[in-house]
């Protein structure tokens, strides 16, 4: 699984003009999946960004993580994450997994997340042309890989 964890401040996913789900203080996750994928990677990946400690403590240095802070999570899955731009100008999609794949793992990203939280994740909707917007924070971004964990 790949990911983009941003830290924000509010963030939201629009779906054909309606606010599915919005969020104040806390990271939007955008998700990859690829065939290669297992629940494996969905817990390690699950415990490793809940635990995160990227949000600032009293004295302004980054040492609370988003369930320390009592902070929201929004997932948006976005395949493009597995783009491959080696060849030409348009990017190949071929490694980011098809929906029969992906959005069981997702579902289970989503899942796992809520659980290691302690509340419920807000999510965008697998497949849809959705539109995102953001505060980052910071900016605080940090791109994760589970096949570049070891």
């Amino acid at each position: 699984m790949r990911t983009v964890i941003q830290r924000v401040s509010h963030a939201s996913v629009t779906i054909n003009n309606t606010v599915k789900s919005s969020i104040g203080q806390g990271l939007l996750i955008l998700a990859g999946i690829e065939d290669a994928d297992t629940r494996d990677d969905v817990e390690w990946l699950s415990k490793k960004i809940v635990n995160l400690r990227i949000f600032d403590d009293e004295n302004g240095v980054m040492n609370r993580s988003v369930s320390d802070i009592n902070g929201d999570i929004l997932i948006v899955s976005q395949f493009t994450l597995h783009a491959s731009t080696k060849k030409g100008n348009r990017p190949s999609y071929i490694r980011a997994s098809k929906a029969p794949t992906a959005i069981p793992l997702y579902e289970r990203f989503c899942s796992e997340l809520s659980r290691e939280l302690g509340h419920e994740v807000k999510t965008g909707q697998f497949g849809a042309d959705m539109k995102v917007e953001l505060l980052n924070d910071g900016p605080v971004t940090i791109w994760m890989d589970t096949k570049n964990r070891e």
